[in-house]
């Protein structure tokens, strides 16, 4: 049996969320590239996932902290939704994605990371994606760093508007 390390992964195993919440810290950081928040809106931001699922990989949460859909304004949801189409362009522009899993866990039991602040996953996917490597080994196979992905996501973004329009 091979085994591949992912020694990246200890970090955050290690840490859990001792960080606090990352939907609050990272934009208020002010640092959008060492944070990788490629777009902020007026009540919601884009942001990749620094350990991601597949390359590029986007999460889109808003500024205010709740873990409800059901207590997010209307302009807040109406924000989410456009930097989800917003990100399907980029996406399909930056890293050439064939189509996307998109989805949110709400909840602790349901998978969330940080279940006291909703947020969007914006998963690329691409034709033939998934070979033996998940299948057989429960490992994912990363073409890409998150820096080079951030520069082609920023490069990209340059030339796409505001909306998916």
């Amino acid at each position: 049996m091979k085994i591949i390390s992912a020694g990246w992964r200890m970090e955050y195993i290690e840490r859990g969320n001792a960080e606090g919440c990352i939907f609050c810290n990272k934009p208020a950081a002010g640092d959008d590239g060492k944070n990788f928040i490629v777009r902020r809106g007026k009540t919601a931001f884009v942001m990749m996932n620094a350990y991601p699922y597949t390359t590029g990989h986007l999460m889109i949460a808003p500024y205010r902290h709740t873990g409800s859909l059901c207590d997010l304004a209307e302009d807040e949801t109406a924000e989410l939704m456009k930097l989800v189409g917003w990100s399907e362009l980029l996406l399909r522009k930056a890293v050439g994605a064939h189509g996307f899993n998109i989805g949110m866990n709400i909840g602790k039991c349901a998978g969330a990371g940080f279940p006291d602040h909703v947020h969007l996953h914006v998963v690329p996917r691409w034709e033939g994606d998934t070979n033996f490597m998940p299948v057989i080994s429960e490992t994912r196979v990363l073409p890409d760093t998150l820096e080079s992905v951030y520069g082609k996501l920023m490069k990209a973004a340059e030339g796409l508007g505001e909306t998916c329009a």
